[in-house]
């Protein structure tokens, strides 16, 4: 374990800096997690380049990162679900508990989330991080911690596919091969989908896609023409699709 916080500190559009930062103390239900792999999202390269996401803005220096797995290395009080040398991914989004919504399972629609790296809420790239410890989950034994970082790109495809019903023999439709759309494309193979069809104006996005799993693929241009062409390769219409 280190001695010190090392963390990747934003400040604003296009600056970045390494800080050492205090290293944070768990409270009651929380755990410190010496953190291993973190992922880099889409999201986090905005913030870097923008300053911002829409109305998301970075006003205050924020840690990146918000794809983490790390070892826990401290336990707070109440915390029984975990101990430390416990291998975690952590999912990145901690509702209230309390309101409406996160009594009725839709916590993720919650009005007071904090989420990491989500101005103005601290993030994970750093060398100790806080986390509320029910939403730390445990990794198995066969799960790297590389792995274990890439459990929350993955959480949204799977949610994706569950949320459209991807089911045995379906044709689906997925616009955009970027790493999300490869996530559904694959959690949608391993749901049964019969054929799948990808998209994207990137061709090496889709020879990646092509790669690693996708039956169809095409470069999305003319709209009547690519759907013409989408058609023609899933034998019509396409059962499901994921935007």
């Amino acid at each position: 374990m280190a001695d010190r916080n090392l963390s990747l500190v934003l400040y604003g559009k296009q600056d970045l800096q390494l800080k050492d930062r205090p290293i944070p103390e768990p409270g009651l239900g929380e755990v410190q997690i010496c953190i291993h792999d973190v992922g880099i999202c889409g999201s986090d390269v905005s913030y870097w380049q923008n300053g911002c996401i829409g109305d998301s803005v970075v006003r205050t220096p924020m840690v990146m990162g918000h794809e983490p797995s790390g070892v826990v290395s401290k336990v707070g009080n109440g915390v029984e679900s975990l101990k430390v040398g416990d291998r975690v991914a952590i999912k990145p989004g901690v509702p209230c508990r309390t309101c409406g919504l996160c009594k009725t399972g839709r916590y993720n629609l919650c009005g007071k989330m904090k989420y990491c790296a989500t101005p103005p809420d601290h993030g994970t790239l750093s060398r100790y991080f806080v986390h509320a410890a029910d939403f730390c989950f445990k990794l198995p034994d066969n799960v790297s911690m590389e792995e274990g970082a890439m459990l929350q790109p993955l959480a949204v495809a799977v949610h994706a596919c569950n949320r459209v019903n991807v089911y045995l023999g379906a044709t689906v439709l997925v616009c955009g091969a970027g790493p999300v759309g490869l996530l559904c494309m694959l959690t949608a193979r391993a749901r049964g989908a019969s054929k799948i069809l990808i998209t994207d104006i990137n061709e090496d996005r889709l020879k990646y896609a092509k790669r690693v799993g996708t039956d169809h693929i095409v470069l999305a241009g003319d709209p009547q023409q690519t759907a013409r062409t989408i058609q023609d390769s899933l034998g019509g219409a396409a059962d499901v699709t994921i935007e």
